[in-house]
């Protein structure tokens, strides 16, 4: 195989099979590289979960391609890694260019801007071009947003949205939103109520095959120390299983998905949410044919306005925004920290061991499946991180870790901005910073929690509601200019007139971030 024209490189987040690399590719001349490798599974201290489904999907697009022609160097990493011929990209890439000696790089537009520099240098180094094609995976080409955002003062997910849905011509009804609005957010925060969500549509799973077995064995003989269960693993890891959730989720649970999809409940790990995310980062599926699905429904009267603008929103809307800001903010974003926040990642955001029955019930679903739908992670363990004051990029490393839909240019803006309001209100343009009162009113944790949601000091004091108050405490000249944050000042005002209890909070909030700071239990 010396001698070849192109090396084609498919990273673990490319598994398309209209892949861009692919384009022109020639069974003659060409040949693709593809790689799983010790250092990305560790870069991070990554769920287990997380390997097996990057590897699994990796090993199975490996041998579709095979079975449609292509020729595949593959690298996988074995039992116990005596067969390995490196641990990172740049020398795994260095044994095919050895070998295959090719004339020409090409890949597909990363989603990590890190793995773009890596590889970039490492062509360099060889002295081979690199051409980097579009991604077509994605509506918005990232020309086209750079565009949009530089012709903008602030970049605002609304207005890019609206642009995205009159371009793409999608729920709409010439120049104006199907039923008269743009978005249905007052109709998409129902509450289950005292009697709670009731019996659930099951999920879609997907039992392993010998591919994917084999992928299990590896990951627990590997990385055994990795956090994480595996015994479980039921995800889709190919274009036709990724399909049939997606007919599941439609079919089943999108009817209701808008009026809940900001409910809360103990152990409901999915609700109606579609658990589609880690597919769709991984390209095993696209965002239009999920949408082609969600208006299919709407238009046969399967599902209602409200639930399939929502998820509309969530693939059209802020999926692309996220991915576009990333790459026009890159690299200076990953550097934010506009709070100045510098705690470490709570001890039990990585083994769910903890009293806050919030907290316990969302950690239990991030290891067990790798997971936690939106309200989870921005709404309880984004906001205690962020009332605690844990260091944004520190948050955004955990994210990458534990989820197994983290992908960096997903994972950053989500993680630093929206979550911990890293970027200073690029992204979003206030903390989702609350009290323990959102969490009572949105699910039924509290009435199990051995914390109190309404105090703020004492022994019964709600971590969150203390840690609330202290975060707009410290933190009050950089709001006090900020005009959707007037009311939680005004409120702050009114209780630091109480010295004696503002005294009491700020003492115990000491006490609550000195624990987090030497990793004890809360």
């Amino acid at each position: 195989m010396a001698g070849i024209r192109n090396l084609v490189i498919v990273l673990g987040d490319q598994l398309d099979r209209g892949l861009s690399a692919l384009d022109d590719y020639d069974p003659e001349q060409d040949v693709v590289w593809m790689a799983e490798n010790q250092t990305e599974a560790t870069h991070v201290w990554c769920h287990k979960k997380r390997l097996v489904l990057f590897f699994a999907a990796m090993r199975h697009h490996r041998d579709d391609l095979c079975a449609r022609g292509y020729r595949v160097w593959y690298h996988a990493l074995d039992v116990d890694g005596r067969r390995d011929s490196g641990v990172d990209f740049v020398a795994i890439l260095t044994t095919a260019v050895r070998e295959l000696g090719p004339k020409r790089l090409v890949m597909t537009e990363c989603g990590d801007y890190r793995v773009q520099r890596v590889l970039a240098d490492c062509a360099k180094h060889h002295d081979l071009p690199l051409q980097v094609r579009p991604d077509r995976h994605f509506y918005c080409r990232l020309e086209a947003f750079n565009d949009w955002a530089d012709a903008r003062g602030s970049l605002t997910l609304e207005y890019f949205y609206r642009w995205m849905r009159r371009t793409e011509h999608i729920l709409m009804v010439g120049d104006q939103p199907e039923g008269g609005q743009w978005n249905f957010d007052k109709q998409n925060r129902q509450t289950f109520g005292r009697d709670g969500p009731g019996e659930l549509p099951p999920l879609r799973r997907f039992r392993p095959d010998a591919i994917t077995r084999a992928v299990i064995d590896m990951v627990a003989a590997r990385f055994d120390g990795h956090p994480g269960h595996i015994e479980s693993f039921d995800l889709p890891v190919t274009p036709e299983e990724a399909r049939t959730a997606l007919r599941d989720f439609i079919d089943h649970r999108l009817a209701l998905f808008g009026d809940y999809q900001d409910a809360l409940w103990t152990d409901m790990p999915f609700a109606y949410h579609s658990r589609l995310s880690a597919a769709l980062n991984l390209h095993l599926i696209g965002p239009r044919e999920c949408v082609d699905a969600a208006i299919a429904a709407y238009e046969s009267g399967k599902a209602p306005l409200n639930s399939v603008e929502g998820y509309i929103r969530q693939l059209l809307g802020w999926r692309e925004f996220v991915r576009g800001l990333y790459w026009h903010e890159m690299p200076a974003y990953a550097g934010r920290n506009a709070l100045r926040a510098e705690l470490p990642v709570p001890r039990g955001y990585w083994d769910g061991d903890t009293d806050m029955a919030c907290v316990a019930d969302a950690m239990r679903n991030v290891v067990d499946n790798g997971y936690a739908h939106h309200i989870q992670r921005l709404m309880v363990l984004g906001l205690f991180a962020l009332v605690a004051g844990v260091h944004p990029y520190r948050f955004h490393e955990w994210h990458m870790a534990m989820y197994l839909d983290a992908i960096d240019w997903a994972s950053l803006p989500n993680s630093l901005g929206m979550s911990q309001f890293g970027d200073g209100g690029l992204l979003g343009t206030k903390p989702y910073c609350a009290s323990g009162n959102y969490i009572n009113k949105m699910s039924n944790y509290c009435k199990h929690c051995r914390f109190d949601y309404k105090q703020a000091s004492g022994d019964k004091a709600c971590p969150i509601t203390t840690l609330y108050w202290d975060f707009l405490d410290r933190n009050l000249e950089a709001f006090r200019d900020n005009r959707r944050m007037v009311f939680q000042v005004k409120n702050l005002e009114r209780k630091r007139a109480d010295t004696e209890l503002m005294a009491a909070i700020r003492r115990q909030a000491r006490t609550l971030r000195q624990q987090i700071e030497d990793g004890e239990r809360i």
